[in-house]
This record gives C-alpha cells, sequence and structure tokens, in this order.
C-alpha cells in the first residue's frame, strides 16, 4: 500500500510541475496562439497562462527582473536575451515570419498601397493612422513614413497606443487606417486587411521562441517548443498570414 501510495504521490507531483507554463509574447504571435496552445493543452493536460505585448514593454519587463518559463520575441530580441543569459540557447527556435500590413474599418474602401508613392498618396489623404508606439512594427512605419517625406504629416494625425490591437482601434473607427504586423491585423472583427507595405518598404519579422534560464520546467517547456515549431502547426501560422521561417 505504501508503495503505491508513493507512486501515486509521485504521478500527482509530475502533473502539478507540468500543469502550468508561463509564456511572454509578442502581440505579434496571438492569433497564432489562440490557434496552437489550446490543442497542446489538450494534448498534454498542462495550461499554459500567455501575457502579450510589444516586445519594447516585454524587454522592459524582463530588464526589471521579471521573468517566466517560455518567451516569444522577434529573433534579435531573443539572441540578445541569450548573451545576457537570462534565455538559455538550447530550445531557442525560429517559428515563422511576418510582414507589415494596413487595414481599414470594415466595408470602407481600400485604397491603393502596392507602389511606394500610391501609398505616400494614402497615407496623406487619411484623415488618421493608427500604429504602437513601442511596437516593432510602429517604429519601423515612422521610418517608412520619413523615407516617404511624409513624416510630419503622420506625426500630426497619429493614433499612437503603447502596445495592443491596432486593427481593434480602426474597427471601433477611431482611426481611419491601421498598421502592424499582419498576423496581428487578421481576423479582427470589423476591420478588413487591405495588404502588406510595398516590397521595397517591407520589413519582414521572425518570431522566435526562447526558454528562460532560470525556468524550473525546462522539460515541459522544451515540450511546448517542439509542439510549437512542428510542421504540423504550419497550417496554423498560414492562417494569420505567418511565413514559415527560412
Amino acid at each position: 500500500f505504501s508503495t503505491a501510495l508513493l507512486l501515486m504521490l509521485g504521478f500527482l507531483s509530475t502533473r502539478v510541475i507540468a500543469a502550468e507554463l508561463k509564456l511572454m509574447a509578442s502581440t505579434g504571435v496571438y492569433s497564432v496562439m489562440q490557434e496552437i496552445i489550446p490543442s497542446f493543452e489538450a494534448k498534454t493536460g498542462a495550461k499554459v497562462i500567455a501575457s502579450y505585448d510589444t516586445s519594447n514593454i516585454i524587454l522592459k519587463r524582463v530588464q526589471s527582473g521579471e521573468s517566466a518559463d517560455l518567451i516569444i520575441l522577434t529573433r534579435a530580441a531573443i539572441d540578445n536575451l541569450v548573451r545576457q543569459g537570462k534565455v538559455t540557447a538550447n530550445g531557442v527556435t525560429d517559428l515563422s515570419i511576418s510582414g507589415v500590413g494596413i487595414v481599414v474599418r470594415s466595408g470602407e474602401k481600400h485604397p491603393n498601397i502596392r507602389t511606394a508613392e500610391e501609398l505616400r498618396k494614402t497615407l496623406l489623404d487619411a484623415k488618421s493612422v493608427a500604429f504602437t508606439g513601442t511596437g516593432a512594427s510602429g517604429i519601423y512605419f515612422l521610418s517608412v513614413a520619413d523615407k516617404l517625406g511624409i513624416g510630419t504629416q503622420v506625426r500630426e494625425k497619429a493614433v499612437t497606443p503603447e502596445g495592443g490591437h491596432i486593427a481593434k482601434i480602426v474597427a471601433a473607427g477611431d482611426a481611419q487606417l491601421g498598421v502592424q504586423m499582419k498576423s496581428e491585423l487578421l481576423g479582427v472583427a470589423g476591420a478588413e486587411y487591405i495588404g502588406p507595405l510595398p516590397p521595397e518598404l517591407q520589413m519582414n519579422t521572425v518570431f522566435t521562441v526562447g526558454i528562460f534560464e532560470n525556468t524550473g520546467n525546462a522539460a515541459q517547456a522544451m515540450e511546448l517548443v517542439r509542439y510549437l515549431s512542428a510542421p504540423a502547426q504550419a497550417s496554423a501560422y498560414k492562417k494569420v498570414g505567418m511565413d514559415p521561417p527560412k
């Protein structure tokens, strides 16, 4: 009886360890995580507690001492955290690539943005443009506006929350155009994706997962890494406008 009890306690202990994984992730992967994580939880019995924000806000949280089991950010950010000793090199895995795109409110006319000149005119004609104030896509977009020679005009009509889903701002009618990673723009009720930035102005971002050095759930965290990067998940990434890593 005592042996059976010990075995049962051991099993329960294992289940407790595997029951909860904390994930810090860029809002750029929010939509695809909603597709993939539930099936991981159903398969393993684990619970993934995820928090999402812009890469820069998450980096500030990490630098202030916050931690988790796993983290998904841009490749450059993850590589930097590895160099700092906060994320272990073992397990670092590229998951997907996403470019920057634009949305309008559902039912509104889709302006032309196929070329740099068309994008320039569309941005000048727009009454307001929303993009994140701290997100990589928002910071990059301002550099695009400057390159097009309309940085001052864009800043004057900018709606710039620190983070969050820009498409929701457009859907609510609080901005005419919304600029963010394509993966963050698709699937938001009340907003319609009109297309990517022109190729010569595009920024393709690689999203990468890493495991915190101080995690107490290394084995379970690696299991999630393998699940997120499995070929079987390719359709989930494609569904939200993400391409496989090269």
